[in-house]
């Protein structure tokens, strides 16, 4: 992969301060090696980090993903900028799951925004940002709030990909906002598809509706969804389902994070089967987003671009 650094001609290295299986994979499907290091922390709870590799002129590409940021945001930063100190001839970042996107605006008076200070302050020390499906709700792209150049993988082929194996399947989106994803994820996999309409009364209060599903009693219902939290959302789609008489249900997501054991109760409540992709490592990634990502981080390791942002399926 030297053509990827033609400057130095040294190959990248991967990076992961955590046990990520994309790291893996990733390093794999490029043909590069990992990066090595030491971390520990103190009594105090304070880190310590050494990088043993020789990072002097090399493009490093750092794996992370940033659920449950809270405790991993320093850990990055130290290594990020560490590897800039040393000499790295750039650092990017392959967050497979990027947090802090839902608050994109204020609600109530004297809330923080926190996508637009977390965005501002991560780029400050990255050189571009790969990410899965991030939360774009209310901001067009990532460029409305990173300054650094971004890609972003879609997770929908792979999940439509692994749908087209199964058979006599009713793909089911929990709300409006999940029209036009599982409508493509549908045409894609070849299978009949509902959306349900969603009210949210908190943060773990909501009810789902679906339109008349009775001519789909014989189909197992897949939800389709981008990120699982606390889960209630697809609790509801179970409940609303089961009342339809629909007994089989499945559930497949780009995200999986789980938030208090919710994927206990998820199968606790009926499902037969709960799928993820490894942006988040967990026992139900079964579909591998590594394809999509190679692509997207090696079009940034180029040493022209033409654009700053983009989209990879």
């Amino acid at each position: 992969m030297s053509e990827l650094n033609p400057v130095s001609g040294k190959t990248p290295l991967v990076f992961c301060l955590h046990d990520h299986p994309l790291a893996d994979s990733l390093a794999k499907a490029m043909g590069v090696q990992r990066g090595e290091f030491s971390a520990r922390q103190f009594p105090d709870g304070e880190s310590y980090l050494r990088i043993t590799s020789d990072v002097e002129g090399r493009a490093c590409i750092v794996v992370a993903d940033l659920s449950h940021p809270n405790t991993k945001y320093l850990p990055l930063l130290f290594l990020v900028e560490t590897l800039r100190e040393l000499g790295a001839s750039q650092v990017g970042l392959v967050a497979s799951y990027l947090s802090y996107m839902r608050q994109d605006r204020r609600f109530v008076d004297g809330e923080a925004v926190t996508s637009r200070i977390f965005a501002k302050c991560l780029s400050q020390h990255i050189d571009w940002l790969v990410t899965v499906d991030p939360h774009l709700h209310r901001y067009h792209s990532l460029d409305e709030i990173y300054s650094v150049p971004s890609r972003v993988v879609q997770g929908a082929p792979a999940l439509a990909q692994w749908l087209k194996t199964q058979s006599n399947l009713l793909l089911v989106g929990p709300d409006s906002e999940s029209e036009q994803w599982v409508s493509d994820i549908a045409d894609y996999s070849q299978h009949p598809f509902v959306i349900g309409e969603k009210q949210r009364f908190g943060d773990r209060h909501v009810e789902v509706s679906l339109p008349h599903i009775e001519a789909h009693r014989d189909r197992t219902a897949v939800i389709i969804d981008d990120v699982i939290s606390s889960g209630q959302t697809i609790l509801e789609c179970i409940k609303t389902l089961k009342s339809n008489g629909i007994e089989h249900i499945q559930c497949v997501a780009v995200h999986g994070i789980f938030a208090d054991g919710s994927d206990q109760a998820l199968i606790q409540a009926g499902l037969s089967q709960l799928v993820t992709s490894n942006t988040i490592p967990h026992s139900s990634n079964a579909i591998d987003i590594t394809p999509q990502l190679m692509t997207a981080v090696i079009s940034m390791l180029q040493p022209t671009r033409s654009d700053s942002t983009g989209v990879v399926s």
